[in-house]
């Protein structure tokens, strides 16, 4: 696979185009079998009432948070019918939002809009511009709602699995 040219702004802010893996729709099953099972068939993508859905450059289907929300409304599953996508899964991914070194508060500008979109209430900035926001991993779904709305770019999502006590 070819990299990606960084762009100015990725290269100023850290971000890599290249990420580890692209973020696969909800419910999706491990990314080889996915990436067998799934036959490219645009299914997920066209059943989607949120758009959140399309086709990446390998023809696989991918969640796009810059897009808007996940809902987790299932219908993606429901329309797969070559079984990549699987409702046993659970919980339907392990992303979760991280928040980068951009972000406006960080540097004493005061902005919410994370806060104020987040569906799972699992942000926290503090109040005047004085410090980051924080995600707390444990409430947040990954739903994506914070990273479209971010007037700096400044969320990402990514592959955090939760600790499991033992």
């Amino acid at each position: 696979m070819a990299a990606t040219p960084l762009s100015r702004r990725m290269l100023l802010f850290g971000r890599n185009a290249t990420a580890d893996s692209p973020l696969r729709p909800p419910w999706a099953i491990d990314a080889d079998l996915f990436a067998a099972r799934c036959t490219r068939c645009d299914a997920c993508v066209r059943a989607c009432p949120e758009q959140v859905l399309l086709r990446d450059g390998d023809g696989l289907p991918r969640f796009d948070p810059a897009r808007g929300e996940c809902t987790f409304c299932g219908d993606c599953v429901q329309a797969c019918g070559s079984g990549a996508l699987q409702a046993t899964v659970s919980p339907p991914w392990e992303l979760r939002a991280q928040v980068q070194d951009s972000c406006l508060p960080a540097h004493g500008v005061v902005c919410a809009s994370c806060r104020e979109v987040c569906p799972e209430s699992a942000i926290r900035v503090p109040p005047g511009g004085r410090g980051a926001a924080m995600v707390d991993a444990e409430r947040c779904s990954g739903c994506g709602a914070c990273v479209g709305i971010c007037p700096a770019q400044a969320i990402t999502l990514a592959h955090l699995p939760l600790e499991v006590p033992a």
